[in-house]
C-alpha cells in the first residue's frame, strides 16, 4: 500500500501571540514618535527616517521573523513516518520510521489545556534519539493517532486503516 498523508499541522497559533503584541506595540511607539517630533524641528527629516528605521528593524526581528518561523514549522503524520520540517531560508527535515518509533508521551501545563496544545515527545531507535516537539496543537488527538499509527506498523498494518 502507498503511504498516506494522516496529519499535517504547524506549531499551535498561541506562538504568534506575543509576536503580534509586539507588532501593535511597535506601529503604537512609532506612531507616537513620529506625532511627537515638532515639524519645526531642524533635524526632523533625519528623526522620522530614523524613527521608520528602527520601526521596521523591530517588526522584522520582534514579528515578521517569529511569523515566518512558526509558518515554516510543519509536522506531517503518514502512514509509515513522522515528518518534521523547519526552515525559512535553509530547510531542515527529520523522519522518523513509525517501525522504530520506542514511545509516544505527552506533557501540557494548566495554560496549554486551555489552549488545546502541549509538547509531544517522540523516542526513536533511529538516529534521531529522543525528539521534543513543543506547542502540539490538538495534543491528545496527534497523541492517539501517532500511538494507533506505531502499533498498526508494529503489528505489520503499515496502511494504517
Amino acid at each position: 500500500m502507498g503511504e498516506r498523508v494522516v496529519h499535517s499541522f504547524h506549531p499551535h497559533w498561541k506562538r504568534l501571540v506575543l509576536p503580534a503584541f509586539a507588532l501593535l506595540v511597535v506601529v503604537a511607539a512609532s506612531s507616537a514618535a513620529i506625532y511627537f517630533i515638532p515639524r519645526d524641528y531642524e533635524y526632523a527629516g533625519y528623526a522620522y527616517i530614523a524613527v521608520a528605521v528602527v520601526s521596521v528593524v523591530a517588526l522584522v526581528l520582534w514579528s515578521f521573523l517569529p511569523y515566518l518561523r512558526w509558518k515554516t514549522t510543519s509536522y506531517t503524520l503518514t502512514t509509515h513516518r513522522f515528518n518534521i520540517s523547519t526552515g525559512i531560508l535553509s530547510k531542515s527535515a527529520d523522519d522518523i520510521p513509525l517501525t522504530k518509533v520506542n514511545s509516544v508521551s505527552s506533557d501540557q501545563t494548566f495554560a496549554e489545556r486551555l489552549f488545546g496544545c502541549g509538547t509531544l515527545v517522540v523516542e526513536s531507535a533511529s538516529d534521531n534519539g529522543e525528539i521534543t516537539l513543543k506547542d502540539v496543537p490538538r495534543i491528545q488527538t496527534v497523541r492517539a493517532e501517532l500511538f494507533r499509527l506505531v502499533e498498526d506498523a508494529a503489528d505489520g498494518e503499515i496502511d494504517g486503516r
